[in-house]
């Protein structure tokens, strides 16, 4: 089975609620975007329209790998943004910034691909036991990016303190699976660590101007650096560590109430999970009314089994509650307690018709709907669905896909010839490779398969070289002309033509015009959005969904 082939194959809508004020400051829209991360969405519009960090407020993470539906808020400025991947609809204004009380529900769409038939009975009695049983809301392998691109726990780093070590896995630590220019900044710091007055040749920067500076200004103090990340960044690697801890926590707990046999393994990114497939009645009420929690310092326990399932996650990880904390940074940089439900309950569950999968040569696809709560991963949903035939590829494995395919691009990159896409390079009769470009002078022009060889047998007067009127081939620094008058070809040696002087670039436009060009283009963007807001009737004062 195969999901996320396509981004139509996985699309999410979340359903909100706020409340409208005509002269609020914060702008609502709802933002539709794909193939992008809540992040990289959000920088994009910042970047674009010259706002500050933590201008764009949200009600929580999308997954980048989809299509996907959301509301952002605006502090104090007019947006409108309509790219192929990312575009904006005007919904109104609110007061207070978005948080995940503005949020009640997200509905998802998944299609499942390369399936069998054989696949459709086990489905049915999988949908069947996840209705009534629910699944264990983990947090799915979407969470640790940071472990699948080779980054490890920054926040490990950040609680034993050592803050070079974290800056360094956060601006330094390139990933063999990304493609973009980011991960050439990345290599182009780990190359150059310590000179921070060093030039980046590639575009894409900005996000880490802010850590340069710091490093400038105090190139020791890599704590003042790493608070220069953008905060809600922060706060997910803070977060990232505590889902782990989370995930490894109730993996115990359920060890603890539940027998083996009730049991069975799953991968993911972080490791192993496991999943209930029959529980007695007391201990479904148990669960259904369990919650586990996030873990800080200042965690308490009510029921002896969390109690005894955080003693042993943290004893794996040589931790004590206590040491959840990053020392220097401890108001500003914290973990924060929070009651996790233990189980999820998807509603509104549908299975589909299947269908041929135009992807997958004689498979079937299915689409599967349901609604979750905010917080819940559909993935983990999927997952519960066809854990008899879910596989997920690791880390290893995936970098392990990608190899050849680097190897193959940089290999192209540095002979300066075309991917092999488009088939091996043409050679000549002798077997030599054949130039592109061709010697200087010589004729690169191709012949087509229909043309005759006009060159004179070996033993004609033309190849003695007796003064035929026929063509001879030109030297490497000969140019063949052709007189009108006569028809005769005649070679002039050594006299080819100057090449032309190319022409010089133009010269980078300043601070100050690049400044002016952006105050244009707002003013012009908030013009278009005003008059789009007066041709519109006034809104209604609640806006639900």
């Amino acid at each position: 089975m195969r999901i996320k082939q396509k981004p139509e194959d996985f699309s999410v809508k979340e359903s909100y609620r706020f409340d409208e004020v005509d002269s609020g400051r914060h702008r609502v829209y709802l933002m539709d975007k794909q193939k992008l991360s809540t992040f990289d969405a959000v920088t994009r519009l910042r970047d674009a329209f010259g706002l500050k960090p933590g201008a764009i407020s949200y009600c929580g993470l999308k997954d980048k790998q989809g299509r996907t539906e959301q509301i952002i808020a605006v502090d104090g400025a007019d947006v409108d943004m309509q790219e192929p991947d990312l575009r904006l609809k005007y919904l109104g204004r609110t007061d207070k910034p978005l948080s995940a009380a503005n949020i009640t529900s997200n509905r998802f769409s998944v299609t499942v691909r390369a399936l069998q038939p054989e696949s459709l009975g086990p489905l049915n009695v999988a949908a069947a036991e996840v209705n009534r049983l629910g699944v264990i809301n983990y947090f799915d392998s979407q969470r640790f990016g940071s472990l699948k691109h080779g980054q490890g726990f920054i926040a490990k780093d950040l609680i034993r303190g050592d803050f070079e070590a974290a800056l360094h896995n956060y601006m330094a630590k390139p990933s063999e699976l990304d493609r973009t220019e980011d991960a050439k900044i990345k290599a182009f710091w780990k190359e150059n660590w310590g000179r921070w007055d060093a030039r980046v040749p590639y575009e894409g920067t900005r996000k880490y101007h802010r850590v340069l500076k710091s490093l400038r200004d105090q190139p020791g103090d890599y704590l003042r650096a790493f608070m220069q990340i953008d905060a809600d960044y922060r706060a997910m690697l803070i977060f990232t560590y505590q889902s782990f801890l989370w995930n490894e926590g109730v993996r115990r707990y359920l060890q603890l109430m539940l027998p083996r046999e009730h049991l069975f393994p799953m991968r993911y990114q972080a490791g192993t999970l496991l999943f209930h497939r029959e529980a007695s009645p007391e201990v479904l009420r148990t669960l259904r009314d369990a919650s586990f929690p996030l873990l800080a310092p200042n965690s308490t326990f009510s029921d002896p089994k969390v109690e005894e399932a955080v003693r042993w996650v943290l004893g794996r990880e040589k931790l004590q509650l206590s040491d959840l904390q990053v020392p220097g940074a401890e108001r500003r940089l914290y973990f924060k307690h929070e009651e996790r439900p233990l189980l999820s309950f998807p509603h509104k569950l549908v299975v589909g018709r299947t269908q041929a999968d135009e992807l997958n040569r004689d498979d079937i696809k299915v689409n599967i709907a349901f609604t979750l709560p905010p917080g819940a991963y559909a993935t983990l949903v999927i997952k519960r669905l066809f854990h008899f035939e879910y596989a997920e590829d690791s880390a290893e494995t995936i970098r392990a896909s990608q190899r050849p395919k680097l190897a193959e691009a940089e290999a192209a990159a540095a002979a300066h010839e075309p991917s092999s896409r488009r088939g091996p390079p043409r050679r000549d009769a002798d077997g030599a490779r054949a130039s592109s470009r061709g010697a200087p002078g010589t004729d690169t022009r191709r012949r087509s398969s229909g043309d005759r060889d006009t060159r004179a047998p070996a033993g004609s007067r033309d190849a003695r070289g007796a003064g035929a009127p026929g063509r001879r081939r030109a030297g490497p620094r000969e140019v063949e002309l052709l007189e009108p008058a006569s028809g005769r070809a005649r070679t002039l040696a050594a006299k080819a033509p100057a090449p032309a002087k190319a022409a010089e670039p133009a010269a980078p436009l300043g601070f100050r015009e690049r400044q002016r060009q952006r105050k244009d283009a707002r003013s012009a963007a908030r013009a278009e959005t005003e008059a789009k807001r007066a041709a519109k009737a006034k809104p209604a004062k609640s806006r639900k969904k």
